[in-house]
């Protein structure tokens, strides 16, 4: 499919939930979430994910081609895209494109010889490769304008990821408490207010969750009919992109304001919709599936959101124990324990 511009104005419906029953109702909003342009990564039969946007507008993401092949790319703001990233040591036909900033340094992780994930960092051309010492396996998911990042690991080949957050050369590892299954890291704005991602709860359930710049861990983080919930992005107004399910089967792409304010934005004809990335001039980047069911890109941005609609009490964490060691020691492969795009 050829990038097309069209604007689809859809009126987001903004809807309360009052976390473990802490809070009060925030007064009901609207506002529009417009549809800006789809793309694809230039071939025929890709996938096409988008994963993270710059305060630039270059956005950074994975296509998955025909064979299963997934390679990671740029989308530059002017429509142009980047040749295909391939970390020179993936040996398996498996290199993701995670994070990008303001200075074009894209992040991501990539299978090597070992059959294991490795991090990596993409700067002029230059390939770097990044592993949370002593670990078995890393991915690096999101990276921000002052060099911090964030991603998760596996400790000991258990597939039970843990995950963690660089920031100025400090590495810090943390798990959900209730996250047996494994905790996850996405991304962390430039003011260092939010890191957000997701867990796995014992019944293998994904819920939201995000860490404050104290530490605390605010969870879950589930919209109302959601059977599971993926926070991907943050920008530096802590608006953060994601998507949940519902018991239909349904996949809608979510925008939430902390502490408690959840909106639901579906890609017209769409059954899957995904949010995942969001600068803070509110343009979004995100997926959607048709009926063959191929992966598109999209660009929109949110309209009439003021900080109004942001504003309310602050979240008491619920467990303030953080580093957590995961309590499920249960062998899994790393395979069964692939981040989320």
């Amino acid at each position: 499919m050829k990038p097309k511009q069209i604007i689809i104005s859809i009126l987001a419906v903004l809807f309360v939930f009052p976390l473990m029953g802490a809070f009060a109702q925030q007064a009901t909003n609207t506002f529009s979430i417009d549809v800006i342009t789809t793309f694809d990564y230039p071939g025929a039969g890709n996938n096409t994910l988008p994963q993270k946007i710059s305060e630039k507008g270059d956005i950074v993401g994975i296509f998955i081609d025909s064979s299963g092949v997934s390679r990671g790319f740029v989308r530059f703001k002017n429509g142009t895209f980047s040749a295909p990233i391939v970390d020179p040591n993936d040996t398996v036909g498996f290199t993701e494109a995670r994070g990008i900033n303001n200075s074009g340094t894209v992040a991501g992780d990539y299978v090597g010889a070992d059959g294991n994930s490795h991090g990596f960092f993409l700067s002029g051309g230059t390939f770097t490769d990044y592993n949370v010492p002593g670990t078995v396996s890393t991915a690096v998911l999101g990276l921000s304008d002052p060099g911090d990042f964030v991603g998760a690991f596996d400790p000991d080949g258990s597939g039970i990821l843990q995950a963690f957050v660089s920031v100025g050369g400090t590495l810090t590892s943390f798990s959900v408490p209730d996250g047996v299954g494994g905790t996850l890291a996405y991304e962390i704005n430039n003011s260092k207010q939010l890191t957000v991602g997701y867990y796995i709860d014992a019944s293998g359930i994904l819920h939201g969750y995000y860490r404050d710049a104290a530490g605390a861990l605010h969870f879950p983080i589930d919209p109302t009919g959601s059977v599971t919930t993926v926070l991907f992005g943050v920008n530096n107004r802590n608006w953060v992109a994601g998507r949940y399910a519902d018991s239909a089967g349904v996949t809608h792409g979510l925008l939430f304001v902390p502490p408690n304010s959840f909106t639901t934005f579906d890609y017209p004809g769409s059954a899957f919709t995904s949010l995942n990335g969001i600068s803070s001039q509110g343009n979004i980047c995100g997926r959607f599936v048709d009926a063959s069911g191929i992966a598109h890109g999209f660009i929109a941005r949110v309209k009439g959101l003021s900080s109004a609609n942001q504003a309310g009490t602050s979240v008491a964490p619920l467990n303030p124990s953080s580093p957590v060691t995961p309590l499920n020691p249960s062998p899994a492969a790393w395979g069964s324990a692939v981040p989320a795009r």
